[in-house]
């Protein structure tokens, strides 16, 4: 399957279309990581994994797929920086991120290019204006408020995948605030564009999101700051 041009998937989801599960082909292994490409993969445990067996299946493909990129046979050793984010000591170049909602794992790699992947479960959640209102910038949680009841979920977790993506790419996950960058919201709930962001953080179009679906019930964002990349996005058996 040749690469999917990442221009494609930014203008799908400025229209709030996803990368739904037809996107993520399966695999018997993954394709060479090119230097320019980031690579998505998506894995599905049996529904009734447990959290322990998920985290667990988390760790051992990313340990295969880390060597596999790497060219290397040994385990590989996995540290953290200062605010969690994992990184491969001895492998510098390569740049990864991973996230897990339910039974399902979903796992970004690129070569020098930090990036941030965040997965959720499209779950009822008790007082989202409450939430949006001490997490979320005041003009986001003010267009939640707005919207029809039926409406408030899906954008809350579009929102907050984005946002979640933005700040493991950056390595500060929370720390850096969810207030402080923000995404326009339309009268029907649609998410589009990153349009303010801090400073540090540099300018919104410095910024890539994509938007993932890799199975149904799943919500899921991808972020870099950087230039275009091509996508490559695939499930691998466990």
């Amino acid at each position: 399957m040749p690469p999917l041009d990442v221009r494609a998937a930014a203008a799908t989801m400025d229209a709030m279309s996803e990368l739904t599960a037809t996107a993520f082909a399966p695999r018997d292994r993954p394709p060479p990581l090119r230097p320019d490409e980031i690579h998505v993969c998506s894995i599905a445990l049996d529904a009734t994994a447990t959290p322990r067996a998920v985290t667990e299946a988390a760790r051992v493909v990313l340990d295969r797929l880390l060597r596999f990129y790497a060219g290397t046979d040994a385990p590989i050793e996995i540290a953290r920086g200062r605010h969690g984010k994992p990184y491969a000591p001895a492998f510098a170049g390569l740049d990864f991120n991973l996230s897990h909602a339910g039974h399902h794992v979903l796992l970004a790699f690129a070569r020098g290019q930090a990036l941030g992947v965040d997965l959720e479960r499209d779950e009822r959640r008790l007082s989202l204006i409450e939430i949006a209102r001490r997490f979320f910038a005041a003009d986001e949680a003010d267009a939640l408020e707005r919207l029809p009841d039926a409406a408030r979920l899906p954008c809350f977790l579009r929102l907050w995948t984005r946002k979640e993506a933005v700040l493991k790419a950056l390595g500060q996950g929370l720390n850096f605030g969810l207030d402080r960058l923000a995404f326009a919201i339309d009268g029907d709930g649609e998410v589009g564009a990153l349009h303010r962001i801090a400073e540090e953080a540099g300018a919104p179009a410095d910024w890539r999101l994509c938007a993932l679906a890799p199975a149904p019930g799943l919500v899921g964002a991808l972020a870099w700051r950087g230039p275009e990349r091509p996508l490559q996005t695939f499930t691998l058996p466990l």
